[in-house]
């Protein structure tokens, strides 16, 4: 099985998909090559700023721990525990996490091997070794291995309680699906999502399928964040965050972390969404579940 890279400098860094493209073959992607540090650490840029938060350091820890915590159980449990501290280790901005060439660079320079025991498929064609898609190295914000997770603890996230992006993690369906949302980045309808399966309204990965095609079918005609308005985003709780890298210790591993001090979605208008998505979704064409509306197991 792919290893941990055999030389980790100090620093993260940036890879360009081109440069990231050249490292992933087929031994790779099934789990059968390293990748080789050294000649991926000439292809590199640098982060624009040598702060604390571009320490590789503390990064790899918690791949390690999370591979630690779950080596004997579903590497699918990890999303949950990784999310939130990755994105509190991390504490990026949205137009840093915008740029693939950092997630490459975790990908490919911090842990490989991460990414393949989190994504290894089990192969179902005879004569076919189980591999990772290319894309959880190199992909899509909702696709790629780390990307994922930032992005789902970020848009999920309630001011500094990591709490709904917990529940989110814990249902892939929630990252497979609501991250290609557009209307996941309004944060009332990210929050009503959330309360709809912490109450058991929604309970498992068709229904969430259900829900999010009729929330998005129904946002072509209703505009949720004039419905259920947001507060005015200020930039100065997370600025703050940014700056206490410089002297914030690990995350906690056992207790969840805090975000920025931002203020929360207001509940009202988490609760008019709720309760709206509620009756959407008693509505919804759910596959295995009878005309009555009662929900498979």
């Amino acid at each position: 099985m792919t290893d941990r890279p055999a030389y980790l400098p100090e620093r993260l860094a940036l890879l360009s998909d081109l440069n990231a493209a050249q490292y992933l073959t087929e031994g790779l992607l099934t789990g059968k090559e390293d990748v080789p540090a050294m000649a991926l650490r000439k292809r590199v840029e640098p982060l624009p700023n040598a702060d604390a938060r571009s320490e590789l350091g503390p990064v790899r820890d918690l791949m390690d721990e999370a591979m630690r915590m779950w080596r004997d159980g579903k590497s699918t449990k990890a999303d949950a525990w990784v999310a939130p501290r990755l994105h509190a280790t991390l504490r990026l901005t949205r137009s840093e996490a915008a740029d693939r060439r950092f997630w490459n660079y975790l990908a490919l320079g911090v842990a490989p091997d991460y990414v393949v025991w989190r994504h290894m498929s089990e192969s179902r064609e005879e004569g076919k070794l189980p591999s990772v898609a290319a894309s959880r190295f190199r992909g899509a914000h909702y696709t790629q291995a780390f990307a994922r997770l930032w992005w789902a603890a970020e848009l999920f996230r309630n001011g500094p309680d990591y709490g709904p992006a917990v529940t989110a993690c814990t249902h892939q369906d929630m990252l497979n699906t609501t991250l290609r949302l557009d209307v996941i980045d309004h944060r009332p309808t990210a929050q009503a999502m959330v309360r709809l399966i912490d109450r058991g309204i929604v309970r498992n990965g068709r229904e969430i399928n259900a829900l999010a095609s009729a929330i998005n079918t129904s946002a072509a005609t209703l505009m949720y964040d004039v419905i259920s308005p947001d507060v005015e985003r200020d930039g100065q709780p997370l600025q703050r965050w940014i700056d206490a890298s410089e002297w914030a210790g690990p995350v906690p591993q056992k207790t969840l972390p805090e975000g920025p001090d931002e203020e929360r979605a207001p509940d009202t208008s988490v609760e008019a969404l709720a309760d709206y998505f509620g009756e959407l979704f008693e509505d919804a064409r759910v596959r295995g579940r009878e005309p009555s509306g009662d929900s498979d197991a």
